[in-house]
């Protein structure tokens, strides 16, 4: 079963970011099912990825791997990276 997750972030560019799209396609295959890609209407360098998640520890993994750092480094992804999970009310 599949969780939803939302992560933000900033960039340094948010053109350089948008082209790395098929490397995070790769990079999140093995944690997540599907995703989309979100802009901040008042800041062109603030994303918002929202995940469909398999595994969750997973993903995390995957993000705080520091041998994932040349990637960020490559698509201009800059700390933190927040993620949220649902809240049921």
């Amino acid at each position: 079963m599949s969780k939803t997750i939302v992560a933000r972030h900033k960039v340094g560019d948010f053109n350089v970011w948008l082209k790395g799209h098929q490397d995070r396609v790769s990079l999140f295959a093995p944690a997540v099912s599907s995703f989309k890609t979100f802009q901040d209407t008042d800041d062109p360098n603030s994303v918002i990825v929202v995940f469909e998640v398999n595994d969750l520890d997973k993903l995390k993994s995957i993000i705080k791997d520091p041998k994932n750092q040349a990637m960020k480094e490559k698509h201009t992804v800059l700390e933190p990276i927040t993620m949220s999970l649902p809240v049921d009310i």
